[in-house]
């Protein structure tokens, strides 16, 4: 599987696994809903099970998918401060994207 990550969503990514919550734990990607031919994603903190694979990006963080979910494999993690701050999570290789 594939993901990638911006550089502002890995200076948030690595302070959620640094904070207290995040000890031990991993960031995780996962669908919140479909929609057709695409889907709509989630950020949280987890601990990887049997089901997951563990992606390895290019910016030092290990993102947790769930193997079976084919949705998850492409998606682009991004991290904007305007208009809005929030993450933006997109999948270019699955059709339509979400804000």
């Amino acid at each position: 599987m594939n993901c990638k990550i911006n550089r502002n969503a890995a200076k948030v990514l690595k302070s959620m696994l640094e904070s207290e919550e995040g000890q031990g734990k991993m960031i995780r990607v996962f669908v919140t809903e479909y929609h057709g031919d695409h889907a709509h994603y989630d950020i949280t903190l987890d601990e990887p099970t049997e089901e997951d694979e563990i992606v390895k990006t290019d910016k030092d963080i290990d993102i947790l998918f769930n193997k079976s979910e084919v949705f998850l494999d492409g998606v682009w993690i991004q991290y904007f401060y305007v208009p809005e701050e929030g993450f933006v999570i997109t999948n270019p290789s699955k059709g339509h994207h979400h804000h």
